[in-house]
């Protein structure tokens, strides 16, 4: 009886700690820069599921990081469970495309889209630069070799028909950079990727230096979407903006923001994190203006990865697939 005892107390134990490690205890969320838009974005997801803590049985944190392709190969390596990227750098590591070449990231997964992420070109008043073409001589700073804003930029330059090497005087700098370049008149325009409203937006218009956003032409956005189907149309809010010199929206384009997750990443986990968002999303959308946009079918655009069986299920659950 002893015996039988024993063992019964045993298989208890050993059930509750093969559950406890089914179970993570804490979940990380990759974003970006802290100026940027990712990382407040990512504390409102992380913010409701800590709320609903007790239920999902994990804590959500979210960690800074250099962006969509330190998130994207964080994932691949498991340093963390989900990651805000963009939609074409989504695609080229699924595909195996650009810094993934030869080396498709199999197990990227996506869970739902985000806010559109605006190629966003700012311009000194004082040297004309209405419109793409206006770019052709000046010095213009279009990002890192290597980052998400430089491919936008050089895909642009292309369909423009701006020579980047002979067309105009370009410079690879981060933005927090070519803000204050633009400001000292180092530079005469340069490229972000972001989502609005952005504080280093707000921060380079307040300047003393007179800017404007450079409108993308309808001829150059569809042909962009017919090379890249990743791309999306897009405008600039220039109601964010108090000191630019723009009085309406500027046509551009972009890439939506996503959230991605890997294969590994357990079913009920990414289930729950889906769930709670989608359930709640009037909460989602109030927790930061660049989410205002979002609605239950949009968030299901710009995924080029497989879906995680765990986002899968509850959009079929919800009549969403």
């Amino acid at each position: 009886m002893k015996r039988l005892f024993f063992l019964c107390a045993c298989l208890i134990l050993l059930a509750g700690t093969v559950d406890a490690q089914a179970a993570p205890k804490h979940v990380v969320i990759g974003t970006g820069a802290l100026t940027g838009v990712y990382y407040p974005v990512g504390g409102a997801i992380s913010s409701m599921m800590n709320k609903q803590r007790k239920q999902h049985r994990f804590r959500t944190t979210v960690e800074s990081t250099d962006g969509s392709l330190f998130n994207i190969n964080a994932l691949m390596s498991g340093d963390i469970d989900f990651g805000i990227v963009q939609a074409d750098l989504q695609h080229q590591a699924y595909k195996g495309f650009n810094h993934w070449a030869g080396a498709p990231q199999s197990k990227l997964r996506a869970v739902f889209a985000l806010h559109p992420e605006i190629v966003t070109i700012l311009a000194a008043a004082d040297k004309n630069i209405k419109t793409v073409t206006d770019l052709k001589g000046k010095t213009v700073n279009i990002g890192q070799p290597g980052s998400g804003q430089r491919s936008n930029a050089m895909a642009l330059l292309e369909v423009a028909g701006i020579d980047v090497d002979e067309g105009l005087e370009a410079e690879g700098f981060e933005p927090d950079e070519a803000v204050v370049m633009l400001q000292d008149k180092r530079i005469d325009a340069y490229f972000y990727t972001v989502g609005h409203p952005n504080e280093l937006v707000r921060k380079v218009v307040a300047g003393s230096r007179a800017l404007n956003f450079v409108a993308v032409p309808d001829e150059f956005t569809i042909e962009l979407i017919r090379q890249h189907p990743f791309y999306v149309l897009a405008s600039i809010p220039v109601k964010h903006y108090p000191g630019v010199e723009n009085k309406k929206n500027t046509p551009s384009y972009g890439v939506k923001a996503t959230l991605c997750t890997s294969a590994d990443v357990a079913d009920k986990v990414v289930y729950a994190l889906t769930k709670e968002i989608f359930a709640n999303l009037e909460t989602f959308r109030s927790l930061h203006p660049a989410l205002e946009v979002l609605t239950r079918e949009n968030m299901l655009e710009g995924l080029s990865a497989p879906l995680h069986p765990g986002a899968e299920q509850y959009y079929r659950e919800a009549g969403l697939l």
